[in-house]
């Protein structure tokens, strides 16, 4: 389990991270035993340590009482090396757009994760059309799928939808921290609706078949995840600062840096999202973060030099620049805080690893595997 001392080896790192993950979960992941879990999307950095924690969770269980993970996604940017080195026959992988409909091979599913879905800003800005795709008509396929399976012998019997923080928008100062009643400020003609109301309108979906049909449906909304396999190219803020760091240059500000979040680790990520497609009410939604400390982007990245600084020698400094892209904040909250009571109630989820022990590992994992993630 993840330790309080400096750990400097990127593979010890991730073995640590999967079995806190295993830990925290304790005998509520025997409810996948013998079965057969979908995860779509699972090339992501979700699906990094989802696949892998449950793999690792195998180990300790009898043949037949471990869970078959079957991957699907296009592979748009290539099958990512973790994922292709994996050697275990609880590991199906299949090449397949989740905008398709299944295929007629699909087999029988338990328990299906739907994480397809393009969620860097900017990169869903660039495909606006395959992130709506991906978050509505994957998302039908799916519930279709769920449905019908109630007349087999082997009905689906949970289901979880990430859907994601930005449903809020940029809330009113008096929701933050943000509640999952609080109902949004949200553009719908803005860069960034592509997202945000697809994932709404998905979430929308969800309720309504979890009503309908009585299915075991549940929705997580993730807070700002970060941790091992979260690509350096992703474009997101840490790894983008990460890249400057192991390329020798400052930490580049494309604002002031003003705007505040709360980042959660990845395996308290993981631990919460787990939890709600095993223990959530049907037709709920979940806010999985951290609620504390919330920070502002200048301030991640000046804790980023002081880590890289430390672990590294690394020489640079944050320099604030102006974004060429017109667009590049546009519809960006100011803020971003979970309230995370009703997890913590219903779900018994409680995330612990601080910003500067996550910060130190991400930054260690990513001194190792840079190059292979820069592919």
């Amino acid at each position: 389990m993840i330790g309080q001392s400096q750990t400097t080896d990127a593979n010890t790192i991730v073995v640590e991270d999967l079995d806190t993950i295993c830990s925290n979960m304790g005998d509520q992941l025997n409810k996948l035993a013998g079965k057969r879990l979908l995860l779509t999307g699972g090339a992501g950095f979700l699906g990094y340590y989802l696949v892998q924690s449950l793999l690792r969770w195998n180990e300790s269980r009898a043949a037949d009482a471990r869970v078959d993970v079957v991957v699907y996604d296009n592979f748009i940017r290539g099958v990512p090396e973790w994922l292709s080195a994996i050697d275990d026959p609880s590991l199906t992988v299949t090449t397949h757009d989740i905008c398709d409909p299944l295929p007629a091979t699909s087999g029988d599913f338990h328990y299906i994760i739907h994480a397809a879905s393009i969620a860097s800003p900017i990169y869903y800005r660039k495909n606006p059309i395959a992130t709506m795709d991906a978050n509505v008509n994957g998302l039908r396929h799916l519930l279709d799928y769920a449905v019908e399976s109630q007349a087999s012998e082997s009905p689906v019997e949970g289901f979880l939808f990430f859907s994601t923080s930005e449903i809020y928008g940029d809330p009113q100062p008096e929701f933050i921290p943000t509640p999952e009643t609080y109902r949004g400020n949200v553009s719908c003609t803005g860069p960034r609706a592509c997202y945000d109301e697809s994932k709404r309108y998905g979430e929308t979906l969800c309720v309504n078949f979890a009503q309908q049909y009585e299915l075991p449906i549940r929705i997580a909304r993730p807070f700002n995840n970060y941790g091992p396999g979260l690509k350096i190219t992703d474009r997101r803020a840490l790894p983008d600062f990460a890249r400057d760091v192991f390329d020798g240059r400052d930490i580049v500000l494309l604002s002031d840096g003003a705007p505040t979040r709360t980042f959660c680790y990845i395996t308290d990520a993981i631990t919460g999202y787990l939890k709600t497609l095993l223990l959530g009410r049907d037709g709920e939604a979940y806010n999985i973060g951290m609620d504390q400390p919330e920070i502002s982007i200048a301030e991640l990245a000046d804790r980023t030099v002081l880590v890289a600084k430390e672990l590294f020698d690394y020489q640079g400094q944050v320099v604030k620049k102006e974004s060429s892209d017109a667009e590049y904040l546009t519809d960006n909250p100011n803020r971003r805080c979970p309230v995370i009571d009703k997890a913590r109630t219903e779900l018994g989820y409680q995330p612990n690893v601080g910003i500067e022990q996550g910060l130190r590992r991400s930054m260690v994992w990513y001194s190792a595997n840079r190059d292979a993630q820069d592919a």
